[in-house]
């Protein structure tokens, strides 16, 4: 069964109703980790965009053209994980050779897009949804474009944070923290807009 939908409304749901950081839990750790400066966050949520929509094609054609007719559809997580590893791979190559700043700027965390269960969980979820090729690679580019808002926008709350003057104890991971919350609670006041 294929499921089709109207892009518009994919579009506002991946962004906003279901973000994948904010409603699905899921890469909350290049989202806490990256977010101290808008630039990397940008050049992060660049990088997950890109991996994160070629990954929902390649993994589709796999599960698609080769695991559902074979028999082997048990063995979707084992073969997207090398598939997202390859195309992290290729990112961590073009990033490192054409602006060695963000690399270095991105440090342990572009290597950790290959584990990051965002772009895995979107993966499966597009398989589960039965969604067809051009659903599955909107939902993963919407999908990535709703990590890259989160991120950002964090970025540039935690940039703000570091010139205001706040107690001590709320400096750092745990003033973070609760930046998450609250936008996640903010990220809520969407739901609904999309059924």
């Amino acid at each position: 069964m294929n499921v089709s939908v109207n892009v518009f409304t994919l579009f506002i749901s991946c962004v906003l109703t279901n973000n994948v950081i904010f409603s699905r839990f899921l890469g909350n750790c290049p989202f806490l980790g990256v977010s101290g400066k808008v630039e990397t966050a940008f050049g992060m949520g660049m990088a997950v965009t890109f991996v994160m929509a070629i990954a929902s094609l390649f993994t589709w054609l796999v599960y698609a053209l080769f695991l559902v007719p074979l028999g082997l559809q048990y063995l979707n997580t084992i073969a997207f994980i090398l598939i997202i590893a390859g195309l992290v791979q290729v990112v961590e190559m073009f990033i490192k050779k054409s602006s060695p700043t963000l690399y270095k700027s991105l440090g342990i965390y572009l290597p950790l897009i290959t584990t990051n269960c965002a772009v895995l969980g979107i993966a499966i979820l597009n398989i589960n949804a039965e969604y067809n090729l051009v659903t599955s690679v909107l939902n993963g580019t919407f999908s990535a474009l709703g990590f890259m808002l989160a991120i950002v926008l964090m970025a540039g709350i935690r940039e703000r944070l570091e010139t205001s003057d706040i107690p001590k104890c709320m400096r750092g991971f745990s003033s973070s923290l609760i930046i998450a919350g609250l936008m996640s609670l903010a990220f809520m006041g969407f739901a609904g807009i999309t059924q």
